[in-house]
């Protein structure tokens, strides 16, 4: 079994969850919360998906503070505009994308 080097996963698995992540139909909105706060949420991901990660590195991305939770992820901040972008270079399909 090969192992990745940059993840430490055994190759195969890699290979599913890519799969897995262009079979999503994810959605990409914008609520207000308490006091006024906005946050961006995104949904429609299927167990699969590491959202522990992808969470992350968005937040990274982004430089805000965010959660996950039931299968969708919020991030503080209006960042509508600048999740498609971000996610595409994560691996997913452009077109299972909407804003």
């Amino acid at each position: 079994m090969e192992i990745d080097p940059k993840t430490g996963l055994p190759v195969g698995a890699i290979e599913w969850e890519d799969i897995a992540k262009s079979s999503q139909r994810i959605t990409v909105t914008k609520d207000k919360k308490r006091y006024g706060k906005t946050v961006t949420i995104i949904k429609g991901f299927d167990k699969e998906i590491d959202l522990k990660k992808i969470t992350k590195a968005l937040k990274s991305e982004l430089a805000c503070g965010g959660t996950f939770r039931d299968n969708q992820i919020e991030l503080q901040g209006d960042h509508v505009q600048k999740i498609k972008p971000l996610l595409i270079k994560l691996g997913f399909d452009e077109s299972s994308i909407e804003d």
